[in-house]
């Protein structure tokens, strides 16, 4: 058997609990930022799948390092099973006053110079639409909590950060107990939010691991409102609030 194991306990109750709140808020669509498939395994996205079909949102996943334990053509075969709308690893959602762009790394949790300049024509193509970008790992640096770990692909840290209309980086990777790390921060123009995983916490240490998963609110006036949730806890966590402004075009 695969270590961790093919079970998914926090993910199923996640689910469960994300279709309740759909119910009554205006969600749109959930979001997976990679590591879903432990070492990319058949056993890991049989399991997975028969859990994420259960949700009743339209599901936006990319790859993560774990995924890269196998092959895209494994990955695409499930993610189009979690959402039959998924054709390439990396795409844009377009929506008229924002976008989002999903993107996959190339190997492991990193970009190649290619797929960074991906990244870079998808940000510069939608301006001056604010961009929200959804990778697996921030670049290194952003999180000191391991600052190594991360993307260090030169094209990305300097031109696509760097992009006037870039928001919002949202990314996983670290397994950062929301409880004892900084998640949520602004460096220059740009607003960083962690996800934590739902099944295994690292950082700072695996002493305890809380299943959490956040919801982000676009307002139409452009306030954005980043509300986290303890698994089958109704209430979002308030001392996790996060809140910031995006310049919508009109």
């Amino acid at each position: 058997m695969p270590k961790p194991l093919a079970e998914f306990p926090n993910m199923a109750a996640a689910v469960k609990h994300v279709n309740t709140l759909a119910q009554t808020l205006p969600m749109d669509f959930a979001m997976g930022v990679g590591d879903i498939a432990h070492k990319g395994t058949k056993i890991q996205y049989e399991a997975a799948t028969e859990v994420l079909q259960e949700l009743t949102l339209p599901f936006y996943p990319i790859m993560g390092n774990e995924e890269h334990g196998s092959t895209v053509e494994r990955y695409l075969h499930y993610a189009r099973k979690w959402n039959s709308q998924i054709e390439s690893p990396s795409y844009v959602i377009n929506h008229d006053k924002l976008a989002f762009v999903f993107a996959s790394p190339d190997q492991g949790r990193e970009f190649d110079d290619s797929g960074a300049q991906w990244v870079l024509e998808q940000i510069q193509r939608l301006a001056p639409k604010p961009v929200v970008l959804v990778v697996h790992g921030a670049q290194q640096g952003v999180y000191p909590e391991n600052s190594e770990k991360g993307i260090s692909n030169q094209l990305f840290k300097d031109k696509v950060i760097s992009q006037a209309n870039l928001a919002v980086v949202i990314s996983g990777d670290l397994h950062m107990d929301l409880d004892r790390v900084n998640h949520s921060k602004k460096i220059g123009h740009v607003h960083y939010l962690h996800i934590p995983a739902l099944e295994r916490t690292k950082i700072p240490d695996e002493a305890f691991h809380t299943p959490m998963f956040r919801v982000m609110t676009i307002a139409k006036d452009g306030k954005v409102y980043v509300d986290t949730y303890e698994v089958g806890d109704p209430l979002a966590r308030k001392e996790h609030a996060y809140a910031f402004s995006l310049s919508l075009q009109d």
